[in-house]
């Protein structure tokens, strides 16, 4: 949580104007004061009792003279642990600009700021994203995180969005662009885009791009070595660290592939029609293309998984990223075998039930861990 974000949602409490929802983000704040033990940093004990003084002054005043009829606001016991609390939480907010010291829950989706703040995205949350003077620059809503396209900048703010394995998040840039992030993945970027420049991200893992056209400003995704320019199309880009290729698969309209060697226009650019994959190879550094089922590629985005040829060894991949679990394979002969399955969003027994049942693969659970035997 942002100071300036604080600030308004305590101003909200203590004027007795908070939502339910608003109140609800305050209490998950105090939860996380609470598992950090932290405690707050007063000058002295005359700034201490300055401060606690102020405070109840300003309870006091509010719940004389702006008692909603709806709600009795009493100054309790339980008021004054709350505030408490929440001034822990202002006087952390102040000294450390950076948020390093809350806990990040494990497994958790997170956007890091300009300053380098880090906020956790709770997927049932409704949050405000602020810029470092306190404007609301953009809007969570559950699971998707949508951008303003506020007053044009002269100077590129980049926002990181990083979302762990087992989950999926949605993300609309200022320009209108979506974009659906596959688990194990992150996004780099602007929070507004600058007239008459390039719209320009980075991509980590896999996305599926719905892009905005605009033909004065060309769309480039940076991802793993390879540059994808486009100026409104849909595509798919998967370029997670540990793959040995990265792969673009275009679904609507037209994009040009080039590596970070060379420049855009060159007699080296590949160019791709809907309906076929761009696969770049990191090792021999060159793009080859074929013709696919573009949704065996996509499936994704509406929580299924399609494998068609794919080998064993990938499989498994997809499946920890998309369940969050750890497989280990015991059983080498089938790393590189090719297998065809469907799934949905059946739980991963189902799945490895499934796979046991139509090719005979077994597997135990041992201590947290998939051991294929």
């Amino acid at each position: 949580m942002q100071e300036q974000e604080f600030k308004k949602l305590l101003d909200k409490y203590l004027n007795q104007s908070i939502s339910n929802q608003e109140l609800e983000i305050l209490e998950k704040f105090k939860q996380e004061l609470k598992l950090a033990h932290l405690e707050p940093h007063f000058n002295d004990e005359a700034h201490k009792n300055a401060i606690k003084e102020s405070l109840w002054t300003s309870i006091n005043t509010q719940t004389r003279s702006k008692r909603r009829k709806s709600i009795v606001w009493k100054v309790s016991a339980a008021a004054a642990v709350f505030i408490g609390l929440m001034a822990t939480g202002y006087f952390y907010l102040q000294n450390n600009t950076s948020n390093t010291n809350l806990i990040i829950p494990e497994n958790a989706i997170t956007l890091q700021l300009e300053n380098g703040e880090t906020k956790v995205i709770n997927e049932d949350g409704q949050v405000e994203i602020l810029d470092a003077v306190g404007n609301v620059v953009g809007q969570q809503d559950g699971k998707r995180l949508k951008y303003a396209n506020t007053d044009s900048k002269n100077e590129l703010v980049y926002n990181t969005l990083n979302v762990p394995n087992g989950k999926t998040f949605q993300l609309q840039l200022s320009d209108g662009t979506i974009v659906h992030l596959n688990a194990g993945s992150s996004i780099k970027y602007p929070v507004q885009f600058i007239e008459g420049s390039n719209r320009q991200i980075s991509v980590t893992g896999e996305a599926y791009l719905d892009v905005a056209k605009d033909p004065e400003h060309p769309f480039i995704v940076n991802t793993n070595g390879l540059n994808v320019r486009v100026l409104g199309t849909q595509f798919n880009v998967s370029a997670y660290p540990e793959d040995e290729t990265t792969e673009v698969v275009l679904v609507e309209g037209a994009v040009s592939l080039y590596t970070e060697k060379e420049e855009y226009g060159s007699e080296k650019n590949v160019y791709l029609k809907p309906g076929f994959k761009g696969s770049f190879d990191k090792v021999k550094n060159n793009i080859d293309t074929s013709e696919v089922i573009t949704n065996l590629y996509t499936s994704w985005v509406n929580g299924k998984l399609v494998f068609r040829n794919m080998t064993f060894n990938n499989i498994m991949k997809k499946l920890e990223r998309h369940y969050d679990v750890t497989i280990i394979n015991n059983n080498s002969d089938l790393t590189y075998e090719e297998f065809n399955a469907n799934f949905g969003n059946e739980p991963i027994e189902d799945v490895l039930m499934e796979l046991k049942a139509n090719y005979g693969i077994e597997y135990q659970f041992l201590n947290d861990k998939i051991i294929i035997e």
